[in-house]
């Protein structure tokens, strides 16, 4: 009977261990990849979570800056803050279109509309024209570019994925001069 017993427990064990090493079920794990079966691999995300807030919080900062800028030319007359609100569509379009691209590759789904702070601050900005608007605009710009030139230059010298970290430090001289423009703009106002 110990015999029957043992040499059913080594048929178990082999049956088992056919089936954990079958091309069907195989789950083999690495940094990157998860196989669930032979035909279907599964990207994990292998971005520090500091990365992937800082590529989702510039990416609806970015989708802001382009629907506020977008309204901004429909309000505006000519001159430099329509020649500035061109400049933000252009600019931040660029620069999203580059974050997508980088996005993908490292298996971060961004936002693709703006945050609902920025929703809010929208739903009262579109109401105004005029000076009120004008002036709205060009703080909400300020204000956005200050906090855009902190998370850049956070990334650039504490991001831990070196594409996310060259992409901060590449595009922070022009939202730097993003931020000295809206300045500007909103010293000529007083």
């Amino acid at each position: 009977m110990k015999k029957l017993s043992y040499f059913m427990m080594i048929a178990l064990a082999c049956y088992l261990l056919q089936g954990c090493h079958s091309n069907n079920s195989a789950t083999t794990t690495d940094s990157a990849t998860t196989t669930v079966d032979s035909s279907k691999t599964v990207a994990l995300p292998t971005t520090d979570s500091s990365d992937v807030k800082f590529a989702k919080t510039l990416a609806a900062g970015g989708a802001a800056e382009i629907t506020f800028s977008k309204l901004a030319e429909t309000k505006v007359e000519a001159g430099k803050l329509k020649n500035f609100a061109a400049m933000m569509i252009t600019d931040h379009t660029k620069a999203g279109d580059t974050l997508k691209t980088i996005a993908t590759k490292e298996n971060i789904t961004l936002p693709d509309s703006m945050d609902a702070d920025h929703q809010k601050k929208y739903a009262d900005i579109s109401k105004m024209s005029g000076v009120a608007f004008n002036e709205a605009y060009v703080k909400l710009m300020v204000a956005d570019h200050k906090d855009a030139v902190g998370l850049l230059q956070d990334e650039s010298k504490n991001g831990k994925d070196s594409t996310l970290k060259a992409f901060a430090t590449k595009i922070l001289p022009t939202v730097q001069m993003h931020l000295d423009a809206a300045n500007k703009l909103a010293s000529g106002m007083k």
